[in-house]
């Protein structure tokens, strides 16, 4: 679809941006256009639809974020490199902490906390189009193979108590994702400081 060009560039820019801030079914075409200051008619020839768009938003944000949760549940400094064989556990508080400073840095910016672009179109879009919901589930799924990983981890040096890493980790993304949406819904990162010890709970481990 050519967009290694600048004006897909553009378009692909303002269409991360609105959906963040604006959601999906509140936009039309020539907005986008017009926030990525390039003519309408030049959608067309990127994006098949605002759908194509939406999914190549959505994709462009999960290749930034998995690269980010692979640093951090990896244990690698900010640099990509060793931060110091952190244990299982650190690392995944370090999940934590970073996802809370992302949405208050956010807020900070803009005034407003905006939440997680893929819980909020899973809530906005998931029975009207089942290409966008297909590629969130991935999406999710894929987030929780990674933190079973280090759940995993967790349980082969007895730091937690739980028998189906598969599971909790189901529940870790279920409850992170939960939070944030409070986190929106209430415009307050505060929700998110007790989350780590919910899950502490939840992984039936002990705080250090």
């Amino acid at each position: 679809m050519g967009r290694t060009s600048d004006a897909g560039e553009k378009i692909l820019a303002a269409g991360r941006s609105l959906f963040e801030a604006r959601g999906y079914s509140a936009l039309g075409v020539a907005e986008i256009c017009k926030a990525a200051g390039v003519p309408k008619g030049s959608f067309y020839y990127f994006y098949a639809s605002k759908e194509a768009l939406a999914l190549a938003v959505v994709d462009e944000h999960w290749a930034d974020q998995r690269r980010e949760w692979t640093r951090v549940l990896s244990g690698a400094g900010k640099d990509g490199g060793d931060a110091g064989g952190a244990q299982p556990l650190d690392r995944l508080r370090k999940l934590f902490e970073e996802t809370e400073a992302g949405q208050y840095a956010v807020q900070q910016g803009c005034g407003t906390v905006l939440g997680c672009l893929f819980g909020n179109l899973s809530l906005e879009m998931s029975n009207q189009t089942e290409a966008v919901r297909a590629r969130l589930q991935e999406i999710f799924d894929a987030q929780v193979e990674m933190v079973a990983a280090v759940i995993g981890e967790a349980r082969e040096r007895g730091d937690v108590t739980v028998n189906d890493s598969q599971e909790a980790a189901r529940s870790v993304v279920a409850q992170l994702e939960g939070q944030v949406m409070f986190a929106k819904l209430y415009n307050n990162t505060g929700r998110l400081g007790p989350l780590w010890g919910n899950c502490l709970a939840l992984l039936g481990a002990r705080a250090a």
